[in-house]
This record gives C-alpha cells, structure tokens and sequence, in this order.
C-alpha cells in the first residue's frame, strides 16, 4: 500500500465505544467497525496516546488490553473522575459520557477501512 492509500480521520470514523465508570476510574471500550483497521488501532491508539488524550483530567494510569477476535481494545483509566461520581460535585464528570474523547482522536488508516458518513 502507498502513503496515498491512507487516510487520517477522527478514530470516531472508524470505531466506537463503550464506557463506563466505577469510583474514580473508567473503562473505555473501542470496537472497530472494519476488522483490517485493528492492527493500526493497536498500532496507534497506545496506553501513552490515550493518556495523552485524557491528560487534562489527570490520570495517574491507564492500562490497554486487546481482544483481537473482536477487533477491540479495553482501556481502564485510573483517577479521571475528579474523586468519583459520589465524591464530584460536578455532575458532567461521570464516566459515561467520556469516550468522545478518545473517539476524536486523529488515527492514520487505509481508506478502504473508513466508514461513510
């Protein structure tokens, strides 16, 4: 494949994903639509990416695991939720509504491998 092959697209594009929350922790879920993007999701979506990406709400961990006969990868982030759900007074910090931002980070795929939308 050449450079031409290839496309950079929000991971939201060609993934998506699950979260949850549990104290002050939150589980991220990413499941490929198209199983040949997986390899350049394991490539590029790294434990050091996507602590890059939740940099601002200062996790202290994240740790990836992958599930390859899915085409998906859990990451559990450790200390993202300002204290937890019952210890925030800020209500938006819960663990659900957090994977956009793992789902807006720029990825570097083949194009056969995008999703129209």
């Amino acid at each position: 494949m050449n450079t031409d092959d290839f496309i950079e697209v929000p991971l939201h594009r060609i993934a998506h994903a699950r979260t949850g929350d549990k104290g002050n922790r939150i589980n991220v879920a990413l499941f490929c639509y198209e199983p040949g993007a997986y390899p350049h999701i394991v490539e590029q979506v790294t434990e050091a990416a996507v602590m890059a990406c939740y940099r601002h709400r200062h996790p202290s961990a994240v740790k990836r695991y992958l599930v390859p006969t899915l085409s998906a990868c859990n990451f559990v982030i450790d200390d993202v939720l300002a204290g937890g759900v019952n210890n925030s007074l800020c209500l938006d910090r819960h663990g659900k509504g957090l994977s956009f931002l793992l789902l807006n980070m720029p990825v570097r795929v083949p194009r056969k491998c995008v999703t129209a939308s």
